[in-house]
């Protein structure tokens, strides 16, 4: 998929916004409207870099705005960076979200989920980690968020660029009580994309790769004053087929939301690609939110 990305606002302050365009130059939702599959039947992923390997802002889908530009989070007034902590710099992945997946949180309302197989027709697909849904793997529900992915791959992708991953693993982080998925990819274009089918190809080619994302997603809030993460499995990696089967399940998650089949909540739901949605808008209304 074609996307460019348009900045408003000066980098670095609060009125700072990344805004998505189609390849038409329209509008467009990285949440809603960018599909989870680049290749389904390869289980290709499109994914959107929220922060560049290196970097420090913490940078976000803002999942409660209309068309959920990235801007950086906020805690307390102040404008997030994640600290550099011994031996770590900024991020040390591209960081970003799988589009239509969502894990939902605890204060949306309940709905009919029933095992992780809640069916919506006629919708594109996005994931989402749903806050109601209670983990049957962690015991922890989801962070209400879209699914975070971490790219290992060489390149240093720019800020809101959309990629095509293949998914080889993931981390169940528990943070403050909540399941947040850390889905490990790589991108489908890297040269040594072949070479990487699973997790354990990334402990082969790239040895120390995953113990270091373990320490770094432990101890990235401690500067902050807060206590060590912990983790579901014991902190151990699940395989590729877990990881895969995770995130088709929070785009089922996604599917409710967007067909308002669940409480939106705080989310923003307004796309320009899902035309069964009751939030489906037109050009021109996105046009407005963004001049707006």
């Amino acid at each position: 998929m074609s996307v460019t990305v348009e900045e408003r606002g000066k980098p670095n302050t609060q009125d700072y916004r990344v805004f998505f365009k189609n390849s038409e130059g329209k509008y467009i939702s990285p949440f809603h409207d960018i599909p989870i599959y680049a290749n389904e039947a390869q289980n290709i992923f499109h994914a959107v870099v929220e922060v560049p390997r290196w970097t420090n802002a913490k940078m976000e889908i803002a999942t409660k705005d209309a068309l959920n530009p990235l801007k950086q989070d906020v805690k307390k007034g102040n404008l997030r960076y994640v600290a550099n902590v011994f031996p770590h710099r900024g991020y040390i992945w591209n960081y970003g979200a799988i589009p239509q997946v969502c894990y939902i949180t605890s204060q949306i309302n309940h709905i009919l989920y029933v095992s992780m197989r809640l069916i919506i027709c006629d919708l594109s697909r996005q994931t989402w980690e749903d806050p109601n849904h209670k983990d049957s793997d962690t015991g922890c529900c989801g962070d209400n968020d879209p699914i975070d992915i971490c790219d290992i791959g060489n390149k240093v992708c720019s800020r809101g660029e959309v990629i095509k991953v293949k998914v080889l693993g993931t981390l169940a982080l528990i943070d403050e009580g909540e399941t947040d998925w850390k889905v490990i990819v790589i991108n489908a274009e890297d040269p040594e994309a072949g070479d990487f089918n699973d997790i354990d190809d990334v402990r082969r080619i790239k040895p120390g790769y995953l113990e270091a994302t373990v320490d770094w997603f432990k101890t990235y809030k401690v500067p902050d004053g807060k206590p060590e993460n912990q983790f579901g499995f014991n902190g151990e990696f699940k395989d590729r087929d877990f990881a895969i089967k995770t995130v088709k399940s929070t785009h089922e998650f996604w599917k409710a939301l967007v067909s308002k089949a669940t409480s939106t909540g705080e989310l923003n739901c307004m796309n320009t690609s899902v035309s069964n949605s009751p939030f489906f808008c037109s050009a021109a209304d996105a046009d407005a939110v963004v001049k707006s």
